[in-house]
């Protein structure tokens, strides 16, 4: 089959990998029909490259038709048409039983001391084959895959298997509701889900980004935004300007550890890169830094005993925090990897109804073949063409 790999820093190459098979009898094979290009995929990209190999096929939001299936998967059959979470959880442990399928104990990555193997996503979590491919092993089918309704376009329930329920979370994180006021930082395809989602209940959403295109996608939905290279003062300034001088009453950073725009962040992760794995590795686990403008604007734009929500990825073990500011303003923070199936039932239930009240199936800027996606990484990356959301169709 077909599958986008890994081959080194900032190099993916579409390659004839192996067909995969049943190995365990709660597997199932599916053929892709769509599968997403995430953010986070950026960082297998550079930043996180010596926790990957050569070869390694990546992707991990996928959706398709199930082609084959293990013994032991319940009713799940051939011809079901799934949505594929990035989690792989076994749905009957202690955590998953609790709704913190990220942190799943039967999948979590002891050697690395990281949480629930993860679809495509490095040596840190599990090294698990992905989904930008023409065919994926689904470990734990009989939990996992959500299915969905024959009919509407893949597009409508394809951001199931990650975008809607990490920005469904990160709303419910910042504990929001009608009337409240949210400041999402990043207007990416996290950010802009973030907002649709919050608006959708009734949230004042204000939206900070500094790419025009994103900004007015944002905007025809109903936020109000600002653009962080024209504000012309400290974001937390402007944002206290247009709340009464308060802050909002919770901030939502969809941001990350992305290194853009911080010479010192950037060139350390290339420094990292050049190095052998066995020093590379520890290096980034116990001494890591991130671009942290996002976060520190979120501690400073939140109101007094507001919430700060993280739903972008960090990965710095030495980053600077500033506590003395967080305890003085008695600042909640959460964060995490989202737990997909502790909100999927609640997210399919509206995605189910006729119209489509989240936008989600205008959401993707871009649909492309698999041969497409070294370029697609690259321009993502370099946030040309208006590229906010691409599915590739295998």
């Amino acid at each position: 089959m077909r599958a986008v790999t890994w081959q080194g820093p900032k190099h993916m190459s579409v390659e004839e990998v192996p067909d995969p098979t049943i190995k365990d009898p709660t597997d199932a094979i599916i053929r892709v029909t769509s599968t997403g290009l995430c953010g986070s995929d950026l960082h297998l990209y550079e930043p996180l490259s010596p926790f990957m190999t050569a070869g390694d096929v990546v992707g991990h939001e996928p959706m398709g038709i199930v082609e084959e299936v293990g013994s032991e998967v319940g009713d799940l059959k051939p011809g079901d048409r799934v949505v594929v979470p990035f989690n792989v959880s076994c749905g009957s442990c202690w955590m998953c039983e609790r709704g913190f399928q990220s942190q799943c104990e039967t999948t979590q990555n002891h050697e690395h001391h990281t949480g629930a193997s993860l679809l495509g996503y490095s040596k840190l979590y599990g090294q698990v084959p992905g989904g930008q491919a023409e065919y994926l092993r689904v470990p734990f089918a009989g939990y996992g895959p959500i299915k969905v309704p024959e009919g509407p376009p893949d597009d409508r329930f394809v951001y199931l298997s990650d975008v809607l329920p990490t920005s469904w979370q990160a709303v419910e994180y910042a504990g929001v509701g009608p009337g409240d006021t949210l400041l999402v930082l990043g207007a990416g395809p996290i950010g802009d889900m973030s907002t649709r989602i919050a608006l959708h209940r009734g949230v004042r959403v204000i939206v900070a980004d500094r790419v025009p295109e994103r900004l007015t996608r944002v905007s025809s939905r109903g936020a109000e935004v600002i653009n962080i290279d024209e504000a012309g003062k400290e974001l937390g300034d402007r944002v206290r300007e247009l709340t009464g001088g308060r802050g909002t009453d919770a901030v939502i950073d969809a941001v990350g550890m992305e290194a853009h725009g911080s010479p010192v962040v950037e060139m350390t992760h290339k420094m990292v890169g050049r190095l052998p794995d066995a020093i590379a590795q520890p290096f980034m686990k116990k001494a890591g830094i991130d671009r942290l403008a996002a976060l520190m604007s979120a501690f400073d734009a939140v109101r007094r005993g507001g919430t700060v929500s993280l739903s972008g990825v960090y990965g710095g073990a030495m980053d600077p925090i500033n506590m003395m500011q967080l305890f003085d303003k008695q600042v909640t923070l959460r964060m995490g990897q989202a737990n997909v199936r502790r909100w999927s039932d609640d997210i399919l239930d509206l995605l189910t109804q006729d119209e489509d009240v989240l936008g989600v199936e205008s959401f993707a800027t871009h649909h492309l073949s698999l041969d497409d996606a070294p370029s697609a990484y690259a321009d993502f990356r370099a946030k040309k063409d208006g590229m906010v959301k691409v599915l590739f169709n295998p």
